[in-house]
């Protein structure tokens, strides 16, 4: 398939237990959505410098086989494709990865340059558009800038598609190797108000100093925004620290009105801006595969309110 220039209006796709079929790539067209991201996750163990992926009692969603599946639906359903291979780390944050000796470090590198590589040979083989070569990565990308730029480097020898990093929100100013990638991604977590149900006056104008600082940083790094994330739990507060209200969800009210004015504030706010190459809504159930138990309050916008706004604006 051939990349678009237009702007990117993606979700991201959940993996799943069980197989799925095309019908769930057709409800994801419905929203508008001309692009899809998957996340295979890689799995690490807290303080251990070991990757682990494509497992046996990993779900289908995210072995080799239910990726490949899922690239390929999407394509004959005119999708494009991002992969985004990123690290789960349980009850832990991916930003906090650190070593304190060299040879930890570099056993962590080999183990994560192989886990990059088997994606982008998936890449490569279902020609996909797009490859995310890692999540808020903090520490890593501070410390180890020649290992990115070694990375970059062997993905770029072999794969043609367009490269991104996803940053997080407060740290994609510290990334060093932007001029190396086609995009400037960024999970897009940004608090804008505490209140329960702010206005979208409110939000707005939260947001108007943030897409200052990006359109800034865009025209200095030569390089469009995309959200690689970004969206809202359906709760109380939403727009504000996600992080401290996913710790709360059980506490908070169910609130698709808040979820729907968040939506529509970061739309009216910046998906026009010259800066912006869209992004990826965070995140969508196949058939109802894979939520935690309480996609009520989740961040997904399907069958609720927030809908009918990625409906009005991914178009």
């Amino acid at each position: 398939m051939v990349l678009q220039a237009q702007r990117i209006d993606g979700i991201t796709m959940v993996a799943t237990p069980k197989p799925i079929g095309s019908d769930a790539f057709v409800r994801v067209k419905s929203t508008n959505a001309e692009w899809v991201s998957f996340v295979p996750y890689g799995f690490q163990r807290k303080n251990e410098n070991t990757i682990r992926f494509d497992l046996t009692k990993q779900w289908w969603g995210e072995t080799k086989v239910g990726i490949e599946s899922c690239i390929d639906m999407a394509h004959k359903e005119q999708l494009h494709v991002m992969l985004k291979p990123q690290i789960y780390l349980h009850n832990s944050w991916s930003g906090d990865i650190d070593f304190a000796s060299e040879d930890d470090w570099k056993a962590w590198e080999q183990s994560y340059t192989t886990y990059i590589m088997t994606m982008i040979d998936i890449a490569i083989k279902n020609k996909v558009e797009m490859f995310c070569i890692g999540t808020e990565l903090k520490n890593v990308c501070i410390k180890r800038k020649a290992y990115w730029t070694s990375l970059i480097k062997s993905i770029r020898s072999k794969y043609n598609g367009k490269l991104t990093y996803s940053s997080n929100w407060d740290d994609y100013n510290t990334v060093p190797f932007w001029d190396q990638l086609d995009y400037i991604g960024i999970s897009a977590y940004f608090p804008l108000s505490d209140m329960s149900l702010p206005t979208p006056n409110i939000l707005m104008l939260k947001w108007k100093k943030i897409a200052k600082d990006l359109k800034h940083f865009s025209s200095k790094h030569n390089k469009k925004i995309l959200f690689t994330e970004y969206g809202y739990l359906t709760t109380d507060q939403c727009a504000w620290k996600t992080w401290e209200v996913e710790k709360n969800i059980s506490n908070l009210n169910e609130n698709q009105d808040a979820q729907a004015i968040a939506f529509e504030a970061l739309y009216k706010s910046l998906w026009n801006e010259e800066f912006m190459a869209g992004g990826f809504i965070w995140k969508w159930f196949p058939n109802g595969q894979g939520h935690e138990g309480y996609r009520h309050k989740d961040y997904d916008p399907q069958d609720k309110k927030a809908e009918a706004i990625v409906h009005k604006y991914y178009k």
